[in-house]
């Protein structure tokens, strides 16, 4: 009976399909680096074009503002870094900056999106100094360092290659929102530490500081208010919109040196020796020789590095990406972040800060990168209804009769729109290089002419530029309004104030919580506060009283659907 079963035709079909039929691979190791994989198909096709395409002139001043708008910043957040731990130099962030610049723009998914030293890590690396330091056998604080940064990239390739930037499409407009508007009051508040740090030495030193930090703030908003304007021909104002800055950085620099300035000997950046790392200190960190009890310790610090950068940069990258920008090449967040873990080991490796995702210099990146062209005529005509209703009577103060008489808008009718982004490598390869430039002995001298004042000015000029954006400050804005001069078609009117305010208020906490704790010994604590905005967001607030509709208008997806797919679509959170 056996052998009959045995060497039944049914039974034999069976062994056969069971000997021929390849094992089915688990769905799970399949998908293993899809992310990645997707992305470098996706953008490969575009690797020759992102180089061609920079024969445009939109590339050269959209290197010289994002040069400016990086390099100072990076070495400003770093003057409390390099004089508290004596670790590091100017040096050392010029070459983070290279790094980065280098690494991104030629290997990158996202070459649009600049990456260097920002004032969260000089943060987190500070924190890390206090505490070490603390202990009767503290170690190495490079060789510690070295192994939180190679305990974070490891993280950063298991987090590209298990697709775990999929969890993007959780973030929404309210969690980008509440961290730049965090970004942009910590770039105030290093302002105004840069003034008063200076009062420290001389006095009539501390107060030309101040007079140079409003100088340079007022003319940087000064020649972007008349970039805005209809005065001047269009290519004067746009002229004005890409060297206003880069002019008012060089003009307030040479007043410390212009009649009785210069005897007041304003504070001025310090720098090294060429190429020349802190302390004359080997390039080389061997971390590998920290004592093990310190190499498991490290690992935590690694964890929170990593939360840190996950939503950093990635956060930078979307909003480089954003909705308002008409791209037409695809991203690749998986591939970028693995190319974060190479950058962040190697800024281990070498003893230099590590660099990421920067705002808001990403999106400013991008911006001056637009192509501008003339706005269609259905803009137009939907911007005439608006500022100019037909026929619309009413009463003023004195309850007289006044009626407004249609009339055409001609400077609508020639006010130009974005029609496309110049979508590039060379603009951030040679903003990077130009640190190497910076380098060099003559060039390191004219770096170290600075004053420091100046730099308090780009400080408190890149912050209020970004909150003048920000959706919170716009919100905010709206209900001290005049409701009568608001558009009658904006959407926040469909919103309850009561609702409104609601909705302000819990972005406000989670900023000041997460202000608060940076200013504390907890300080290494707040990329876990930065990161549980996400879950806030999905969880916690679609259980208060909100309405579908006023959630869908108080918020909504970061960067546009083409921009998302690369981690799998916006997530519609009610």
């Amino acid at each position: 009976m056996d052998k009959q079963a045995r060497e039944s035709p049914g039974s034999s079909t069976l062994l056969q399909d069971a000997a021929t039929t390849p094992r089915q691979t688990p769905s799970f190791i399949r998908k293993l680096g899809a992310g990645i994989i997707s992305d470098v198909r996706a953008r490969t096709p575009w690797y020759f074009s992102d180089w061609t395409d920079a024969w445009n002139y939109r590339v050269i001043p959209a290197t010289a503002l994002i040069f400016f708008a990086n390099v100072l910043p990076g070495i400003a957040f770093s003057l409390d870094l390099i004089e508290t731990t004596q670790q590091y130099a100017v040096t050392e962030v010029l070459i983070s900056s290279f790094m980065a610049a280098f690494v991104f723009s030629v290997f990158g998914a996202q070459p649009l999106t600049i990456a260097g030293v920002t004032g969260p890590i000089t943060i987190f690396n500070k924190t890390i100094y206090d505490i070490i330091k603390k202990q009767s056998d503290a170690p190495n604080y490079l060789h510690f360092v070295g192994w939180v940064y190679f305990w974070a990239a490891i993280i950063h390739w298991v987090t590209a290659i298990l697709n775990w930037c999929n969890f993007l499409k959780y973030v929404t407009l309210f969690s980008c929102d509440t961290f730049g508007f965090y970004v942009s009051w910590v770039y105030l508040q290093y302002g105004v530490q840069v003034i008063t740090r200076q009062f420290s030495g001389d006095f009539e030193g501390a107060l030309v500081g101040i007079t140079l930090a409003l100088l340079m703030l007022v003319t940087s908003f000064l020649f972007q208010r008349l970039s805005e304007t209809t005065l001047f021909h269009r290519h004067i104002r746009r002229f004005l919109s890409d060297y206003g800055m880069p002019i008012s950085l060089i003009v307030a620099s040479g007043m410390a040196y212009w009649g009785r300035f210069n005897t007041s000997h304003p504070t001025t950046l310090p720098v090294g020796g060429a190429f020349q790392a802190a302390n004359g200190r080997a390039w080389l960190v061997k971390f590998w020789e920290l004592d093990g009890k310190w190499v498991g310790i490290a690992l935590p610090f690694g964890m929170i590095l990593w939360i840190l950068f996950f939503f950093d940069h990635n956060v930078s990258s979307l909003i480089a990406q954003g909705s308002q920008f008409p791209l037409r090449k695809p991203p690749g967040f998986h591939y970028d972040f693995f190319l974060l873990g190479i950058t962040t080991f190697i800024a281990g490796l070498i003893g230099v800060p590590a660099p990421n995702g920067l705002i808001p210099q990403a999106p400013i990146h991008t911006t001056s990168l637009l192509v501008m062209g003339k706005s269609s005529q259905k803009d137009i005509d939907e911007e005439v209804q608006i500022t100019r209703p037909s026929s619309l009577s009413g009463n003023d103060s004195n309850g007289a009769v006044i009626k407004i008489e249609k009339s055409f808008d001609y400077s609508a009718s020639r006010r130009e729109a974005p029609i496309a982004v110049v979508e590039q490598r060379v603009s951030n390869l040679a903003q990077g290089s130009l640190c190497l430039v910076l380098l060099t002995g003559p060039f390191l001298h004219i770096l170290g002419l600075v004053p420091r004042g100046v730099l308090a000015g780009l400080f408190w000029f890149m912050g209020l530029d970004a909150l003048k954006g920000n959706g919170i400050t716009v919100k905010l804005l709206y209900l001290i309004r005049d409701k009568t001069l608001t558009s009658p078609d904006d959407p926040l009117h469909k919103v309850r104030k009561s609702r409104l305010l609601m909705f302000v208020a819990i972005q406000l906490v989670a900023f000041g919580a997460t202000f608060v704790v940076t200013q504390s010994i907890a300080a290494i604590g707040f990329p876990i506060i930065i990161l549980l905005l996400v879950p806030l967001r999905i969880y916690v607030i679609p259980r208060l009283p909100f309405t579908q509709e006023e959630l869908s208008i108080l918020d909504g997806p970061t960067a546009s659907p083409f921009t998302m797919e690369s981690v799998g679509g916006s997530l519609h959170t009610p």
